[in-house]
């Protein structure tokens, strides 16, 4: 890790959070709409190069990492709908980072900068230091790059983006900094968010009035009639198919792995079996007090900090167990276990000093009081591990399934393309009854039908629907192994009669006038409330439910209605005694009349104020910030400061199509 990070400072407790979400937020951009010009450097346009802002590469590579992550996010469990999104997601990707690459342009132009300083607050500080720095202590080199290598970083790409994000950080402060509200619109913000109201409510159901609707077969064939492109070719095109399953799981079953395999594979292999040389440690640890508003440090608290280490010493000195001292004194989680860190590669500890002890000291010894800038630590060693090459004997366990799974792809893709070359010349039953395969033969399927062995695969199903009529067999590879299938027929999509669909037609009717008899009621119930002033004689005589509500907030929510933010929040624009239209909330409708109006005080606004104006500058710095980066984009473009490779991102989407998510 870069040597700030290794500079002892105040560290807060927190608890280790998802590295996942950490590293894909840390890039990600709210964009504007438009995605750029599609001239690159003239005619010739650079392979690997999506995009080039104030001089800058936005590569494939960048994009390709960035859309992984992004899919990660959104599907954890992978599978096919991760994959068949990727095109689209690579998509966004290459405008997220294109704009990122602007806005870091114009923040470097403006004479801003984000010193190694700033990186280091915010990885101790910020969003990261649940990742990196759990129970106050780095969480060792190796450990650090092992969790940025699992998501295709490597450490000076992530701190590069950290120290970019840090820039656009100030640039948005920057931009918004001018942000300002009034005291009035203060108030007018306080009120129309505290403002109640209490109000009578006449109700109307549309499923009340299904009950009564009982239409004849005249009256359906007339709706199917007037409605019927609607129902063309409603009823999809189905394709009937046979196919072959290669099962990669059975195959890796039956695989044997030789002792010659094990061998070239671990001599293949050797720098993955390499062991690091480590330490397994225990430690007091004595936090010192952290530095005041001033940036002063207590210097009593940290004389009997140090004291207190001290005093454990010499009780360790004198015999006692290092594991009772840790439960009694340490200031870290290890404490609850005897002050056990476990095991701690070379570089693992985040202050030099005390890395350096661990390692000096022999098996079993136990270190003076070490400064730690933040603490005072001392160590006892419990075992040690020089650097060495774990044995074959060691591995064997781990390669043997790697091994089977390689043979078993081998053997898959191998029986695949036999049985399609066999099939494409005498059939697919012929070829694989002489292979001793099964064949499923299917009746008619529609795309969304789920087939035995091979369940829901998009690009099983993509293949079958895209192949020609009287096409020969072909292959796909499926989450199972492979497919191999033979298109048997075709029946194109059409439209039902409207025998076939009556009880859809009826259902779609009945909606229909409901909607439009529930519409003219509740209107008519308006209409003769306001007319009377009086809305219970109205709901009376229309047979609707009266109800009252409580005293209700804007973001309030009332039975039969449902939120108070939507077309019920005219009640706030009403007096008490007022009647409103029809509101509609959706298979409800209600007519609203006005009882009482009750105003925030002048004590909640003195208690909510400062909230609201914080609330206000942030919206209002939000959208300064948007404005800014639009016209950023456009100026940009305009300039010519930004060109798009549109070849490269068709070819990158098209790579992404059929690529593996997980690579």
């Amino acid at each position: 890790m870069i040597r700030f990070l290794q500079t002892p400072g105040p560290i807060k407790k927190i608890v280790l959070g998802g590295l996942l979400t950490i590293i894909s937020v840390f890039m990600v951009i709210t964009l504007v709409p438009g995605f750029g010009s599609t001239d690159f450097f003239g005619s010739a346009p650079t392979r690997g190069v999506v995009a080039k802002v104030a001089g800058t590469d936005v590569t494939s590579q960048e994009v390709q990492r960035q859309a992984r992550d992004m899919v990660r996010q959104q599907f954890p469990r992978g599978g096919a709908q991760a994959s068949m999104l990727l095109p689209f997601f690579a998509s966004q990707a290459a405008q997220q980072l294109i704009q990122r690459q602007a806005l870091i342009a114009e923040a470097e132009h403006l004479g801003l900068r984000a010193t190694d300083e700033d990186v280091r607050d915010e990885l101790q500080h910020g969003r990261y230091a649940e990742t990196f720095f759990p129970g106050g202590n780095f969480i060792g080199q190796a450990s650090y790059e092992e969790l940025l290598q699992q998501h295709d970083l490597t450490v000076p790409q992530f701190e590069r983006g950290v120290k970019e994000e840090i820039l656009i950080d100030k640039l948005r402060s920057l931009v918004g900094g001018g942000a300002m509200v009034s005291d009035a619109e203060i108030r007018q913000k306080f009120e129309k968010d505290n403002t109640k109201v209490k109000f009578d409510y006449a109700v109307l159901r549309k499923d009340d009035i299904l009950k009564g609707l009982h239409p004849t077969d005249p009256e359906l064939k007339a709706f199917y009639d007037r409605n019927k492109a609607t129902y063309n070719n409603s009823i999809p095109e189905k394709r009937k198919i046979k196919y072959v399953l290669i099962d990669t799981a059975k195959l890796q079953g039956e695989a044997q792995v030789s002792q010659q395999d094990l061998q070239a594979y671990y001599d293949q292999h050797r720098d993955e079996f390499r062991a690091p040389e480590q330490v397994n440690v225990r430690q007091i640890l004595i936090k010192t007090p952290l530095p005041g508003p001033d940036g002063k440090v207590d210097q009593k608290g940290v004389d009997e900090a140090r004291k207190k280490a001290e005093d454990a010493l010499k009780q360790l000195k004198a015999g006692a167990k290092f594991e009772d001292l840790a439960k009694k004194y340490s200031e870290d989680p290890s404490s609850k276990n005897g002050g056990s860190v476990g095991w701690i590669k070379r570089g693992g500890f985040p202050v030099p000093e005390v890395d350096k002890a661990a390692f000096s000291l022999p098996k079993g010894g136990t270190s003076d009081v070490i400064s730690a800038g933040y603490a005072f630590v001392i160590l006892r060693v419990e075992d040690k591990q020089d650097a060495h090459l774990k044995t074959l004997a060691e591995v064997k366990d781990q390669i043997e399934p790697i091994i089977k799974q390689q043979k078993a792809q081998q053997a898959a893709d191998a029986a695949a393309s036999a049985l399609v070359s066999q099939a494409r010349t005498g059939g697919l039953d012929k070829a694989a009854a002489a292979k001793g395969m099964q064949v499923v033969a299917t009746d008619f399927i529609s795309r969304t039908d789920s087939l035995p062995g091979i369940s829901s695969s998009p690009p099983f199903t993509e293949a079958v629907f895209n192949a020609a009529e009287k096409s020969p067999p072909d292959q796909v590879q499926v989450p199972q192994g492979f497919a191999i299938f033979e298109l048997v027929a075709i029946k194109a999509p059409s439209t039902p009669t409207f025998e076939e669909i009556r009880s859809r037609v009826e259902t779609e009717f009945k909606n229909e006038r409901a909607g439009t008899l529930l519409t003219q009621k509740t209107q008519e119930l308006s209409d003769r409330a306001k007319a009377d002033h009086d809305l219970k004689k109205a709901a009376k005589e229309l047979g609707a439910t009266m109800k009252t509500s409580d005293f209700v907030l804007p973001d309030g929510q009332v039975p039969d209605i449902g939120s108070m933010s939507g077309g019920a929040s005219v009640a706030f624009s009403l007096k008490p005694g007022d009647i409103s239209g029809p509101v509609d909330s959706g298979n409800t409708d209600v007519v609203l009349a006005i009882l009482d109006k009750q105003a925030p005080t002048d004590s909640d606004f003195a208690a909510k104020k400062d909230q609201i104006r914080d609330t206000l500058v942030q919206s209002k710095q939000s959208e300064l910030f948007g404005l800014f980066m639009a016209n950023l984009r456009e100026q940009m473009e305009k300039s010519g400061k930004i060109k798009i490779n549109e070849q490269e991102m068709k070819t990158l989407t098209k790579q992404q199509a059929g690529g593996d998510e997980g690579e």
